[in-house]
């Protein structure tokens, strides 16, 4: 017993260095099988560049918290609603019609296109809702969600939860790059990074106000932006088949509509600012709605 006790330590050791190599080695192949893709497969590429611009935004938006030591509840609504009203009105122009177009054109009924619409929107909530469910986490106002919560720190819950509302606007991304029309998919990212620089002011500011230093909720927020490129990666590569794609759109504006009701509305209107919540929803949807028949024609 002693003797297996002495070499205990070194096991241990040895096992963590083991995890770490094959971590370094298996980030390494998955580095290398992206830039293959990016050099064969252009959107791929484009989703990977777009999905970087919604992360430099959000990156963008966090500097204002290097001068600023507290963000006006009135001001806070009304950035999450702004916020709200890009991603409706992307979800509804640059995913749901674009989505419904393309069933139709394969429709043999008049029905048969909106029903499968709106099953793959309900299936887009569905799987957004079970994250939400299982994951840990913390929002800003209403406090801690997923299973086992309490166990992890709370500044790790508010990390996940950051990633978790990123996640749809990736995929969102990256499933209209995996379509034909670039330009309308340039338009679904502009519009995201543009909701993107006030989300990432609220991020610092919110986990400044939690009691996080300067420099940690700056760095939080440029770096929950990361995972937008890497969703839009793996959207673009999941959905580039034409049979899924406007599944894959249709899901994505599911789980983004899932985000708008059940976080950033009611997390908007929580301190009783619903007006200017309201008028920031308003501005975000109309914002979008321009760009989308615009730059989208």
């Amino acid at each position: 017993m002693k003797v297996m006790e002495l070499f205990q330590p070194g096991w241990r050791l040895g096992s963590k260095l083991l995890a770490w190599c094959a971590l370094v080695l298996g980030a390494g192949y998955g580095l290398y099988q992206l830039i293959l893709l990016m050099q064969y497969q252009d959107h791929v590429r484009y989703a990977f560049y777009a999905g970087m611009m919604a992360a430099g935004a959000t990156a963008l938006g966090t500097l204002p918290a290097l001068f600023s030591n507290q963000l006006s509840s009135r001001l806070h609504a009304a950035m999450l609603g702004f916020g709200a009203g890009v991603m409706l009105a992307a979800s509804i122009f640059s995913l749901i019609i674009p989505a419904l177009n393309l069933f139709e054109a394969a429709a043999q009924t008049a029905w048969q296109g909106p029903l499968k619409v709106a099953a793959a929107i309900l299936l887009g909530s569905f799987l957004m809702m079970a994250l939400e469910r299982s994951v840990p986490h913390e929002h800003f106002i209403k406090g801690t969600e997923g299973h086992q919560a309490l166990i992890l720190k709370r500044s790790w819950l508010f990390v996940i939860a950051i990633i978790l509302h990123n996640i749809p606007e990736g995929l969102a991304i990256g499933v209209a790059y995996a379509g034909e029309d670039t330009v309308g998919a340039s338009t679904l990212a502009t519009g995201i990074s543009v909701q993107d620089i006030p989300e990432g002011f609220v991020v610092a500011m919110a986990l400044l106000a939690a009691g996080y230093s300067r420099r940690l909720s700056i760095g939080v927020g440029m770096l929950s932006g990361l995972v937008e490129p890497l969703m839009a990666v793996i959207g673009a590569i999941a959905l580039s088949n034409s049979a899924v794609l406007p599944w894959g759109l249709a899901m994505a504006a599911g789980a983004m509509l899932f985000v708008i009701s059940h976080e950033m509305i009611p997390e908007s209107h929580r301190k009783g600012h619903e007006m200017s919540a309201t008028n920031g929803l308003m501005l975000g949807f109309v914002l979008m709605f321009v760009l989308d028949t615009a730059l989208g024609s």
